[in-house]
């Protein structure tokens, strides 16, 4: 039977506190948007501003905000209905965006630019 010494077990506390240390974590350095996912992001925000929408929108995506993971396994879950009515390559990228923490605040941010007074608008709200 091997014996422990204090060293070994230092050192083997050490590797596992070390393994534990981002066995939680939420955010990956990694994760970069896309041209496609910045111009879908933006298109998104535009129709919100254009529709007059940004107020409900900001506060019905912060109360979206923690839960933005089950959404995105929802539109994986109902993309073979909603695929009739919308383009099932933006589905599953919106899907995609929305398993990012970082996404509904990016959206958020973008909608509160395009809406605030002397942001350049795309198109008149009517």
């Amino acid at each position: 039977m091997a014996s422990f010494t204090k060293e070994s077990l230092s050192a083997t506390w050490g590797r596992v506190l070390a393994g534990l240390s981002h066995a939680f974590a939420t955010k990956t350095d990694a994760e970069v948007f896309t041209l496609e996912d910045l111009e879908l992001l933006e298109r998104i925000a535009d129709a919100v501003v254009k529709r007059g929408m940004a107020a409900p929108a900001t506060v019905f995506l912060e109360s979206l905000g923690p839960m933005n993971f089950l959404g995105s396994q929802a539109l994986y879950f109902l993309t073979p209905i909603l695929e009739f009515a919308f383009n099932v390559k933006e589905l599953e990228q919106v899907a995609r965006l929305l398993q990012r923490r970082d996404t509904i605040a990016r959206l958020i941010a973008l909608i509160e630019s395009k809406s605030a007074p002397g942001a350049p608008q795309g198109a008149s709200a009517q």
